[in-house]
């Protein structure tokens, strides 16, 4: 055989491995992709559901045949869920109680975190693995004691009673330590030099730096706050201080007994929507916070 027919044959056979592996590769983007549409398809479902049926009518939305898209679009359903629900008024009262915790909940974990990564003394770290361990106990254990604290106190149907006893996170305390350990000690050690107090080192160094952190506290802080449901339903469920969670709960009920449930609806996809936009304006913000805290320590 000569030399020319052998770089011919060899010429092919590289031709040949190089469509296997552009098949092969063809075919995982493919199947990774399927899979990927699969999953973001039955994720958005639900809400999609929520949508379509928050523009139906009653009668439509209680065929026994469903329909993916509305035979008459009831727009009038959004005017009627606002002013069913009273939803001004929830809305209000869990902005105050949202605002206020979270901007309670930050001054308590920025001097917290800083106190755990910059200062000494005696059993600091013994204090913080106990701060730590805290983490394993399932908020649930602790809400017969809560209840039976806050109405010793006589704040039960009152703002506080919403505010005061989730000030303190522990989680949140971790992440900033965490973020603030990345900053060099050099820059506290000269500053102390200067004659910086700690507070305004604080003010003005460490803080600036954990901005991202900060912000992602702060937007965790306020979806926890108007996502609540429990400890509200169970300590402020008058009017007066409803959160807009319990508010959706038996608004829509009927004297009968049943459930306008388009309404309903509707008024699920107004309370959706400023989480909606939260997350796709400002998801950068939590991931960048929370990857800058990085695993010092």
């Amino acid at each position: 055989m000569s030399k020319a027919n052998t770089a011919t044959m060899h010429a092919r056979n590289i031709q040949k491995v190089s469509v296997r592996q552009q098949i092969g590769k063809a075919a995982y983007l493919f199947l990774t992709y399927a899979f990927l549409i699969l999953m973001a398809a039955i994720v958005l479902f639900p809400f999609y559901w929520m949508l379509i049926s928050s523009l139906k009518t009653l009668e439509e939305y209680r065929r026994s045949s469903p329909t993916f898209w509305p035979m008459v679009i009831v727009l009038r359903n959004y005017v009627d869920a606002f002013t069913t629900a009273n939803l001004g008024r929830l809305f209000i009262n869990t902005l105050i109680v949202g605002g206020v915790s979270t901007l309670l909940s930050l001054v308590i974990t920025i001097l917290t975190a800083f106190a755990f990564a910059r200062l000494e003394f005696k059993g600091k770290e013994l204090l913080f693995a106990c701060l730590l361990a805290t983490m394993m106990i399932p908020g649930e254990l602790f809400t017969i004691t809560n209840y039976s604290t806050v109405t010793t106190f006589g704040w039960i149907n009152t703002y506080t009673v919403l505010i005061v006893p989730f000030l303190v996170s522990v989680f949140y305390i971790y992440l900033l330590r965490q973020n603030f350990l990345q900053i060099p000690n050099e820059l506290y050690l000269a500053a102390k030099v200067d004659g910086t107090s700690d507070f305004k080192y604080l003010c003005k160094v460490m803080i600036p730096l954990a901005l991202p952190t900060l912000v992602s506290i702060t937007i965790l802080k306020m979806m926890g706050a108007w996502n609540s449901y429990i400890w509200p339903r169970l300590v402020a469920n008058d009017e007066a201080h409803r959160m807009i969670t319990n508010g959706l709960r038996n608004a829509f009920t009927e004297t009968t007994g049943d459930v306008n449930y388009p309404v309903q609806m509707a008024a699920v996809a107004i309370v959706s929507a400023p989480l909606f936009l939260v997350f796709v304006f400002l998801r950068k913000y939590i991931m960048s916070g929370v990857s800058r805290s990085g695993i010092k320590g």
